[in-house]
């Protein structure tokens, strides 16, 4: 993320330390902070320490995001940033750095250069042209062979082979993801917060 002479507060308005993941356990939606709107091959990333957007990258080949792609606010992925999520079926760009909710549909199993960079699945839980998505199978298996073919060639002008698709998984293996990545977060990151 960022390098900063600073340890990350409470006290910053930083929706990633303010915000729980979920907003509706139940029905399973959850917080999403935008950082890229399909289309884009610009990659922008939370800085963790103050929730502000970076360039981080931009893309080394002329594959563009096929999906809006953001983060989890309270959540810690084991490669050490908020667990990301791919937000499927947005028909208009979202403001990068806008809180959305979004309903959980699965997760894919992914790794990245020998870490786990799980990316959980999910539709924007206010679109009603969206609630007949339940699932990924309702996705269609084009959107499967699209996004694997997307995460494992994204890198291949500059590492190439460094990503892998494990496979797509129900909603239940979505949640178990974020409730592990919460726990990381409150065990292993929010001690670190200054109050």
């Amino acid at each position: 993320m960022a390098n900063l002479d600073r340890k990350p507060s409470r006290l910053m308005p930083n929706l990633l330390h303010i915000l729980g993941a979920y907003t509706n356990e139940e029905k399973n939606v959850v917080n999403a902070i935008i950082e890229v709107n399909a289309g884009s091959r610009h990659k922008y990333e939370l800085i963790t320490e103050t929730g502000h957007l970076k360039l981080d990258r931009v893309g080394y080949s002329s594959l563009v995001y096929p999906f809006t792609y953001g983060a989890i606010p309270g959540t810690w992925d084991l490669d050490g940033d908020p667990l990301d999520v791919v937000i499927v079926n947005v028909d208009e760009a979202l403001v990068p750095g806008s809180l959305v909710e979004a309903r959980i549909i699965g997760v894919m199993k992914f790794e990245d250069g020998g870490e786990v960079d799980d990316k959980v699945i999910a539709v924007l839980n206010d679109d009603k042209r969206v609630d007949h998505i339940t699932s990924i199978e309702d996705l269609g298996e084009y959107f499967v062979k699209e996004t694997t073919y997307y995460w494992e060639h994204y890198k291949d002008l500059k590492k190439p082979g460094t990503g892998k698709v494990e496979g797509f998984f129900d909603t239940a293996t979505a949640v178990k993801v974020i409730d592990e990545c919460v726990e990381r977060y409150n065990t292993e990151y929010a001690p670190k917060l200054e109050d």
